[in-house]
Protein backbone atom coordinates (compact mmCIF):
# COMPACT_ATOMS: atom_id res chain seq x y z
CA UNK A 1 0.00 0.00 0.00
CA UNK A 2 1.51 3.58 -0.88
CA UNK A 3 1.02 5.96 2.04
CA UNK A 4 2.15 9.29 0.58
CA UNK A 5 0.52 11.57 4.03
CA UNK A 6 0.56 10.82 7.37
CA UNK A 7 -0.38 12.88 10.42
CA UNK A 8 1.75 11.73 14.03
CA UNK A 9 1.57 13.08 17.43
CA UNK A 10 5.59 13.70 18.77
CA UNK A 11 5.76 14.51 22.31
CA UNK A 12 10.03 14.58 23.66
CA UNK A 13 11.38 13.26 26.86
CA UNK A 14 10.14 15.46 29.92
CA UNK A 15 13.90 16.43 31.98
CA UNK A 16 14.07 14.32 35.25
CA UNK A 17 13.86 16.15 38.38
CA UNK A 18 16.68 17.45 40.51
CA UNK A 19 17.63 16.10 43.82
CA UNK A 20 17.40 17.11 47.41
CA UNK A 21 20.42 15.60 49.42
CA UNK A 22 22.98 16.37 52.21
CA UNK A 23 25.89 14.39 51.78
CA UNK A 24 26.37 12.02 54.62
CA UNK A 25 30.49 10.54 55.78
CA UNK A 26 31.36 8.97 58.99
CA UNK A 27 32.76 12.27 61.33
CA UNK A 28 30.95 14.35 58.98
CA UNK A 29 28.18 15.83 61.04
CA UNK A 30 27.16 18.65 58.75
CA UNK A 31 27.60 17.08 55.12
CA UNK A 32 27.10 19.88 52.59
CA UNK A 33 24.26 19.57 49.68
CA UNK A 34 25.41 17.03 47.28
CA UNK A 35 21.47 16.65 45.18
CA UNK A 36 22.51 16.37 41.58
CA UNK A 37 20.87 17.70 38.26
CA UNK A 38 18.06 15.94 36.59
CA UNK A 39 18.81 14.29 33.10
CA UNK A 40 17.40 16.41 30.05
CA UNK A 41 14.78 14.06 28.20
CA UNK A 42 15.32 12.98 24.87
CA UNK A 43 14.34 14.78 21.69
CA UNK A 44 12.30 13.49 18.74
CA UNK A 45 13.84 13.81 15.11
CA UNK A 46 13.10 12.94 11.86
CA UNK A 47 15.50 10.98 9.66
CA UNK A 48 15.42 10.01 6.10
CA UNK A 49 16.31 5.71 5.47
CA UNK A 50 16.90 4.83 1.86
CA UNK A 51 15.42 1.67 2.83
CA UNK A 52 11.99 3.30 3.05
CA UNK A 53 9.49 4.20 -0.42
CA UNK A 54 6.16 4.83 1.67
CA UNK A 55 4.65 6.29 5.50
CA UNK A 56 2.85 3.02 5.59
CA UNK A 57 4.13 2.62 9.03
CA UNK A 58 2.43 5.91 10.63
CA UNK A 59 -0.85 4.81 9.69
CA UNK A 60 -1.47 2.18 12.38
CA UNK A 61 0.49 3.86 15.01
CA UNK A 62 0.53 7.95 15.61
CA UNK A 63 1.53 8.46 18.77
CA UNK A 64 5.19 8.82 19.14
CA UNK A 65 7.18 9.60 22.49
CA UNK A 66 10.85 10.09 23.12
CA UNK A 67 11.68 9.03 26.55
CA UNK A 68 12.41 11.22 29.76
CA UNK A 69 15.19 11.87 31.83
CA UNK A 70 16.04 10.45 35.05
CA UNK A 71 15.98 12.48 38.35
CA UNK A 72 18.99 13.30 39.98
CA UNK A 73 20.40 11.59 43.20
CA UNK A 74 22.67 12.61 45.78
CA UNK A 75 26.68 12.33 45.87
CA UNK A 76 25.95 15.17 43.08
CA UNK A 77 24.71 12.15 40.38
CA UNK A 78 22.77 13.41 37.49
CA UNK A 79 20.19 11.69 36.04
CA UNK A 80 20.74 9.61 32.95
CA UNK A 81 19.51 11.79 29.88
CA UNK A 82 16.22 10.55 27.97
CA UNK A 83 17.12 8.45 24.73
CA UNK A 84 16.15 10.48 21.53
CA UNK A 85 13.57 9.27 19.43
CA UNK A 86 14.14 9.18 15.09
CA UNK A 87 10.95 8.32 13.08
CA UNK A 88 12.81 7.09 9.71
CA UNK A 89 10.75 8.28 6.50
CA UNK A 90 11.72 8.21 3.22
CA UNK A 91 13.86 10.26 1.43
CA UNK A 92 12.28 13.66 -0.16
CA UNK A 93 9.41 13.71 3.24
CA UNK A 94 8.45 16.87 4.14
CA UNK A 95 7.57 17.51 7.81
CA UNK A 96 4.59 20.65 8.56
CA UNK A 97 3.38 21.70 11.61
CA UNK A 98 -0.43 20.44 11.55
CA UNK A 99 -1.40 22.89 13.86
CA UNK A 100 0.28 25.82 12.58
CA UNK A 101 0.24 25.10 8.92
CA UNK A 102 4.07 25.21 8.41
CA UNK A 103 7.17 24.15 7.13
CA UNK A 104 9.69 23.17 9.79
CA UNK A 105 11.82 21.32 6.94
CA UNK A 106 12.46 18.27 5.09
CA UNK A 107 14.47 15.40 5.03
CA UNK A 108 16.17 14.82 1.44
CA UNK A 109 19.12 12.59 1.05
CA UNK A 110 19.84 9.69 2.75
CA UNK A 111 20.41 10.26 6.82
CA UNK A 112 19.20 13.88 6.70
CA UNK A 113 17.79 14.13 9.99
CA UNK A 114 15.70 17.02 10.82
CA UNK A 115 14.64 17.64 15.06
CA UNK A 116 10.90 17.94 15.13
CA UNK A 117 10.80 18.00 19.59
CA UNK A 118 13.20 19.20 21.60
CA UNK A 119 13.33 17.46 24.99
CA UNK A 120 12.88 19.18 28.39
CA UNK A 121 15.47 20.27 30.43
CA UNK A 122 16.54 18.55 33.52
CA UNK A 123 16.03 20.81 37.08
CA UNK A 124 18.65 21.66 39.11
CA UNK A 125 19.74 19.93 42.30
CA UNK A 126 20.03 21.50 45.75
CA UNK A 127 23.80 21.62 45.46
CA UNK A 128 23.73 24.07 42.62
CA UNK A 129 21.79 26.62 44.78
CA UNK A 130 24.49 26.64 47.21
CA UNK A 131 26.20 30.05 48.15
CA UNK A 132 28.47 31.29 51.09
CA UNK A 133 25.34 32.85 52.98
CA UNK A 134 23.36 29.93 52.04
CA UNK A 135 24.70 26.76 53.00
CA UNK A 136 22.06 24.53 53.46
CA UNK A 137 19.49 24.68 50.22
CA UNK A 138 16.84 22.55 50.42
CA UNK A 139 15.64 24.00 46.92
CA UNK A 140 15.41 21.90 43.70
CA UNK A 141 13.87 22.23 40.66
CA UNK A 142 11.43 19.99 38.91
CA UNK A 143 12.27 19.18 34.87
CA UNK A 144 10.74 20.88 32.15
CA UNK A 145 8.41 19.18 29.81
CA UNK A 146 9.27 18.54 26.09
CA UNK A 147 7.98 19.84 23.41
CA UNK A 148 4.07 18.37 21.89
CA UNK A 149 3.35 18.62 18.61
CA UNK A 150 1.02 17.16 15.57
CA UNK A 151 3.21 16.79 12.70
CA UNK A 152 1.99 16.25 8.85
CA UNK A 153 4.25 13.75 7.29
CA UNK A 154 3.83 14.63 3.33
CA UNK A 155 6.19 12.06 0.80
CA UNK A 156 7.29 14.00 -2.40
CA UNK A 157 9.03 11.33 -4.52
CA UNK A 158 12.45 12.00 -5.91
CA UNK A 159 13.14 11.45 -9.47
CA UNK A 160 15.04 13.09 -12.73
CA UNK A 161 11.68 12.46 -14.71
CA UNK A 162 8.18 13.00 -14.14
CA UNK A 163 5.44 11.42 -16.52
CA UNK A 164 2.51 13.94 -17.16
CA UNK A 165 -0.20 12.73 -19.12
CA UNK A 166 -4.07 11.47 -19.32
CA UNK A 167 -5.42 8.54 -18.20
CA UNK A 168 -4.31 5.27 -20.83
CA UNK A 169 -1.75 7.82 -22.52
CA UNK A 170 0.87 5.03 -22.29
CA UNK A 171 2.90 6.24 -19.46
CA UNK A 172 2.59 2.65 -17.16
CA UNK A 173 3.85 0.71 -20.42
CA UNK A 174 6.37 3.36 -21.02
CA UNK A 175 7.93 2.83 -17.65
CA UNK A 176 7.77 -0.79 -17.82
CA UNK A 177 9.52 -1.00 -21.27
CA UNK A 178 12.32 1.97 -19.92
CA UNK A 179 12.78 0.21 -16.79
CA UNK A 180 12.44 -3.06 -13.98
CA UNK A 181 8.74 -1.76 -12.78
CA UNK A 182 5.50 -3.22 -13.02
CA UNK A 183 3.41 -0.77 -12.99
CA UNK A 184 -0.73 -2.12 -13.95
CA UNK A 185 -1.43 -1.92 -17.37
CA UNK A 186 -4.82 -2.29 -18.88
CA UNK A 187 -6.96 -1.00 -21.35
CA UNK A 188 -9.16 1.50 -19.16
CA UNK A 189 -8.92 4.50 -17.68
CA UNK A 190 -6.83 5.40 -13.85
CA UNK A 191 -5.25 1.60 -14.39
CA UNK A 192 -2.35 3.37 -12.29
CA UNK A 193 -3.50 4.37 -8.49
CA UNK A 194 -0.74 5.06 -7.16
CA UNK A 195 2.63 6.20 -8.24
CA UNK A 196 5.73 4.13 -9.41
CA UNK A 197 9.42 4.70 -9.62
CA UNK A 198 11.85 3.13 -12.25
CA UNK A 199 15.42 3.01 -13.03
CA UNK A 200 16.50 3.74 -16.46
CA UNK A 201 19.76 2.20 -16.98
CA UNK A 202 21.51 3.87 -20.34
CA UNK A 203 24.98 3.14 -21.75
CA UNK A 204 28.30 3.78 -20.75
CA UNK A 205 26.70 3.31 -16.72
CA UNK A 206 24.22 6.25 -17.17
CA UNK A 207 20.84 5.92 -15.42
CA UNK A 208 17.93 7.85 -15.09
CA UNK A 209 14.97 7.77 -12.22
CA UNK A 210 11.61 8.08 -14.38
CA UNK A 211 8.36 8.64 -11.88
CA UNK A 212 4.70 7.45 -13.30
CA UNK A 213 1.92 9.38 -11.49
CA UNK A 214 -1.81 8.67 -11.81
CA UNK A 215 -3.36 9.92 -15.05
CA UNK A 216 -4.47 14.03 -15.04
CA UNK A 217 -7.51 15.56 -15.99
CA UNK A 218 -9.09 18.60 -16.42
CA UNK A 219 -9.41 19.95 -12.87
CA UNK A 220 -7.16 18.24 -10.99
CA UNK A 221 -5.47 20.78 -9.52
CA UNK A 222 -8.76 21.21 -7.61
CA UNK A 223 -9.19 17.97 -6.22
CA UNK A 224 -11.00 16.05 -9.57
CA UNK A 225 -9.87 12.50 -10.41
CA UNK A 226 -6.90 11.27 -8.84
CA UNK A 227 -4.02 14.37 -10.10
CA UNK A 228 -4.21 16.57 -6.44
CA UNK A 229 -3.14 13.91 -4.70
CA UNK A 230 -0.13 13.06 -6.35
CA UNK A 231 1.06 15.86 -8.47
CA UNK A 232 2.85 16.58 -5.88
CA UNK A 233 5.44 13.43 -6.60
CA UNK A 234 6.39 15.35 -10.14
CA UNK A 235 7.51 18.59 -7.86
CA UNK A 236 10.73 17.18 -7.01
CA UNK A 237 11.56 15.81 -10.74
CA UNK A 238 13.59 17.98 -12.69
CA UNK A 239 12.04 17.19 -15.73
CA UNK A 240 8.53 16.56 -17.16
CA UNK A 241 7.82 14.31 -19.99
CA UNK A 242 4.63 15.29 -21.10
CA UNK A 243 2.97 12.21 -23.06
CA UNK A 244 0.32 13.43 -25.65
CA UNK A 245 -1.17 10.09 -27.47
CA UNK A 246 -1.24 10.77 -31.41
CA UNK A 247 -4.57 9.11 -31.57
CA UNK A 248 -5.93 12.12 -29.17
CA UNK A 249 -8.85 14.16 -30.60
CA UNK A 250 -7.30 17.57 -30.61
CA UNK A 251 -3.23 16.64 -29.45
CA UNK A 252 -2.40 20.39 -29.43
CA UNK A 253 -5.53 20.91 -26.38
CA UNK A 254 -4.11 18.03 -24.71
CA UNK A 255 -0.60 19.22 -24.27
CA UNK A 256 -1.92 22.92 -23.32
CA UNK A 257 -4.91 21.59 -20.35
CA UNK A 258 -1.72 19.03 -18.85
CA UNK A 259 0.22 22.12 -18.49
CA UNK A 260 -2.41 24.09 -17.33
CA UNK A 261 -3.19 21.91 -14.47
CA UNK A 262 0.60 21.55 -13.84
CA UNK A 263 0.52 25.33 -13.49
CA UNK A 264 -2.68 25.93 -11.25
CA UNK A 265 -1.38 22.99 -8.94
CA UNK A 266 2.34 24.74 -8.58
CA UNK A 267 4.04 27.71 -10.59
CA UNK A 268 7.47 26.20 -9.56
CA UNK A 269 5.91 23.06 -11.35
CA UNK A 270 5.06 24.96 -14.67
CA UNK A 271 8.67 26.17 -14.89
CA UNK A 272 10.17 23.28 -14.88
CA UNK A 273 11.57 22.21 -18.40
CA UNK A 274 9.63 19.58 -20.26
CA UNK A 275 9.18 17.20 -23.55
CA UNK A 276 6.70 16.18 -25.07
CA UNK A 277 6.57 12.91 -26.34
CA UNK A 278 4.00 11.45 -28.74
CA UNK A 279 2.71 8.10 -27.54
CA UNK A 280 1.09 5.43 -29.39
CA UNK A 281 2.89 6.02 -32.32
CA UNK A 282 2.12 1.75 -33.29
CA UNK A 283 -1.48 3.14 -33.55
CA UNK A 284 -0.56 5.08 -37.06
CA UNK A 285 -0.30 3.94 -40.27
CA UNK A 286 3.42 3.63 -41.71
CA UNK A 287 5.11 6.38 -42.90
CA UNK A 288 4.78 7.86 -40.02
CA UNK A 289 3.92 11.49 -42.03
CA UNK A 290 0.62 12.15 -40.56
CA UNK A 291 2.04 12.74 -37.22
CA UNK A 292 0.22 15.60 -35.39
CA UNK A 293 1.98 18.94 -34.84
CA UNK A 294 2.62 20.46 -31.37
CA UNK A 295 3.24 24.22 -30.96
CA UNK A 296 5.36 23.44 -27.61
CA UNK A 297 6.05 26.23 -24.98
CA UNK A 298 10.06 27.66 -24.68
CA UNK A 299 10.96 25.32 -27.73
CA UNK A 300 10.23 21.98 -25.99
CA UNK A 301 11.33 19.06 -28.44
CA UNK A 302 9.10 16.90 -29.48
CA UNK A 303 9.62 12.80 -29.97
CA UNK A 304 7.51 10.31 -31.18
CA UNK A 305 7.32 6.95 -29.48
CA UNK A 306 5.70 3.19 -29.37
CA UNK A 307 6.26 1.60 -26.14
CA UNK A 308 4.70 -1.27 -27.37
CA UNK A 309 7.49 -1.87 -30.84
CA UNK A 310 10.24 0.19 -29.11
CA UNK A 311 9.91 2.43 -32.09
CA UNK A 312 11.51 5.57 -30.56
CA UNK A 313 12.34 4.72 -27.20
CA UNK A 314 16.06 5.22 -27.43
CA UNK A 315 15.97 8.80 -28.78
CA UNK A 316 13.71 9.38 -26.35
CA UNK A 317 15.87 8.42 -23.44
CA UNK A 318 18.62 10.00 -25.14
CA UNK A 319 16.78 13.13 -25.34
CA UNK A 320 15.94 12.76 -21.66
CA UNK A 321 19.84 12.57 -20.75
CA UNK A 322 20.47 15.45 -22.89
CA UNK A 323 17.74 18.07 -20.99
CA UNK A 324 19.52 16.90 -17.65
CA UNK A 325 22.91 18.32 -18.18
CA UNK A 326 23.80 18.57 -14.70
CA UNK A 327 23.10 14.99 -13.81
CA UNK A 328 25.22 14.13 -17.44
CA UNK A 329 28.14 16.51 -15.82
CA UNK A 330 28.46 14.85 -12.74
CA UNK A 331 27.93 10.94 -13.62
Amino acid sequence: MFIDRAVVHVVAGAGGAGASSFRREKFVPKGGPDGGDGGPGGSVYVRADPNLATLLDYRYRSHWKAERGQHGKGKNMTGKTGADLYLPVPPGTEVHDADAGTLLGEVLGARDTLLVAKGGRGGRGNARFATPTHQSPREWEPGEYGEERNLQLVLKLIADVGLLGEPNAGKSTLLSVISAAHPKIADYPFTTLEPHLGVVALSEGRSLVVADIPGIIEGAHAGKGLGLRFLQHVERTRLMAVLVPVDSPDPQATYELLLREASLHSAELAAKPHIVVLSKLDLLPAPRSTLPEIRTQDGAPVVAISAVTGEGVPQLLETLWQLLPVRAATS
